[in-house]
């Protein structure tokens, strides 16, 4: 393709067409492929572009497009393994399950020996899936079975789809104890992972398989799970529709600003002629200039109490633009430029290039979903939205929880983490709240503190009606312009968010959901010798 381009032998569309394909671009790369389709007579050529703008009309969801192009392209293609794959997926989302088992048998016999796991992966899934849909068992079970044996344990989110695939198989069956089972591990596993839509997937599994075994109570605790989580994925959603609405909604509040100036204006006026009128009707003039004037201050303060209520939540909204756009920006831009080294090191096959940027990206992603999450907590919560109810709870297993969570991520660091925790001691809190509060905290310490490293986690009373958690780690520190402004945030408003100019979203949201919890967090530190961060909570009554 890029030789084509080079050699200035085809048309600019092509060369368009390429370029969007490769960054991904889809409805650029679609409409620009088919330019070039009404030009290029070279048969190459056309195939190439009836390739690339199939693949964009899967990812549009124009699957009958995507099945006229793939057919368009001639036996002698180069790439006719990329097709029969292409064409295996497009049959399987038009339930053409025979033709999708053809395609994906003719790859496998193309690939024998292959070594690319992730097209390996895909074929014996969506094989696995067609034969589930023909009711073949014993077959679909061979295929996930294969899948299964290629994921890696670190690869959650196949092992759990997989695995969900597989109990459908069995409970189809009635093979109810195989199946249940494997439902059961994937719920498991997705309470561990960080995908909603997983976690939303297999609560309503659980509740269809415990409501068919006529435990009534186990099945509407899962389907409330359920709902929780389709909630949360609505909420998601409508983040950035809100805050389109929040602007347009300044842009009103300004123009009747605007119009209510002009009401005045014109009001003086009247005011000002009025003076001109005879001496006769002086008296009546001022009682109407008292009426006018009565009203415009009420009006007055009306808009003062707008202009406020305006300003904070255009000072919260640029707010949060500034952290999408800047703490955003970055990890993207990273990820694309790991997604381009992927592409490199796909084409020369560099194994180990592709497990280590694709290791990169999965981490640069994981940063994301948490920069996004604290951003949806934040919405939700300055919206009052989060849902928040304080009860009593023991400590020590909230605090086991988190850290479970993250002994992972400290184990690729040599990380030590130490633990001290009272088992006796109760704390009247939200508890999904403090878990967000915590969950930033261990983030922070194990990604300032250098390998091999310490981090120590403590709890314990802290006076008569009151406990404490103390995390302490041997990381970089924080410098003391740094510190002073974030210990000033325990009185934070949010008419005062520019005080926290510096401090990361993450920081502003522990401070605002602890002082929620009627609790206080401090942070003591010393550049190059580490940080400890100490939550003090209303203590609970067992």
């Amino acid at each position: 393709m890029d030789q084509y381009c080079k050699e200035k032998v085809v048309t600019t569309d092509f060369c368009k067409a390429v370029d969007f394909h490769r960054s991904r671009k889809r409805d650029s790369c679609y409409i620009y492929a088919g330019r070039a389709l009404e030009i290029v007579k070279n048969q190459e050529q056309q195939d190439i572009l009836h390739y690339i703008q199939g693949v964009s009309a899967i990812k549009k969801k124009l699957y009958t497009k995507a099945l006229q192009n793939m057919n368009s392209i001639s036996e002698d293609f180069k790439f006719s393994g990329l097709k029969n794959h292409k064409l295996g997926e497009i049959h399987l989302v038009l339930e053409n399950y025979d033709q999708s088992i053809q395609y994906y048998k003719k790859w496998l016999d193309q690939h024998i020996g292959t070594k690319d796991e992730v097209f390996l992966k895909t074929a014996y899934h969506n094989l696995g899936v067609s034969y589930l849909h023909k009711k073949e068992f014993d077959t679909t079970e061979k295929y996930f079975s294969k899948e299964l044996a290629l994921i890696k344990e670190k690869d959650t989110f196949f092992v759990i789809v997989t695995k969900m695939e597989l109990a459908n198989a069995y409970y189809s069956q009635y093979r109810d104890e195989e199946a249940i089972a494997l439902f059961k591990e994937s719920y498991r596993l997705a309470t561990l992972f960080h995908d909603i839509e997983l976690k939303q997937n297999t609560a309503k599994n659980m509740a269809v398989v415990e409501k068919n075994r006529k435990r009534y109570q186990e099945s509407v605790a899962y389907y409330i799970e359920y709902g929780k989580w389709k909630d949360s994925i609505w909420n998601r959603d409508k983040i950035w529709e809100l805050t389109e609405k929040d602007k347009q909604l300044a842009i009103a509040q300004k123009e009747q600003e605007i119009q209510l100036q002009d009401e005045k204006i014109k009001r003086q006026k009247t005011q000002r002629n009025g003076l001109i009128i005879g001496s006769s009707l002086l008296l009546l003039f001022i009682g109407i200039l008292g009426y006018f004037y009565k009203l415009l201050i009420g009006k007055k303060k009306l808009i003062t109490e707008q202009k406020e209520q305006l300003d904070i939540a255009n000072t919260t909204k640029d707010y949060l633009f500034s952290v999408v756009s800047h703490d955003l920006r970055s990890p993207v831009n990273a990820l694309k430029r790991q997604h381009e080294k992927l592409l490199d090191h796909i084409a020369e096959k560099d194994l180990l290039g592709i497990k280590k940027t694709t290791d990169t990206a999965i981490t640069l992603t994981e940063s994301t979903s948490h920069l996004l999450n604290n951003v949806l907590h934040w919405s939700l919560e300055q919206s009052e939205q989060l849902f928040f109810e304080p009860e009593t709870y023991p400590l020590k297993p909230i605090l086991e929880h988190v850290i479970s969570d993250y002994e992972y991520l400290a184990t690729t660091k040599d990380i030590i983490l130490n633990t001290t925790l009272d088992a006796s001691i109760l704390a009247t809190v939200d508890k999904e709240s403090l878990k967000i509060v915590l969950r930033n905290i261990l983030d922070n310490a194990i990604k300032y503190t250098k390998n091999k490293g310490k981090i120590t986690i403590t709890s314990g009373n802290h006076a008569t009606d009151k406990c404490y958690i103390e995390i302490k780690d041997t990381g970089a520190g924080i410098p003391p312009e740094i510190l002073a402004k974030i210990n000033s945030l325990h009185d934070i408003t949010t008419d005062k968010i520019d005080r926290s100019k510096g401090v990361g979203l993450g920081l502003l949201l522990c401070h605002t959901l602890i002082k929620k919890n009627n609790g206080q967090i401090l942070f003591d530190s010393e550049p190059g010798k580490g940080t400890t961060i100490k939550i003090v909570l209303p203590k609970g009554i067992d």
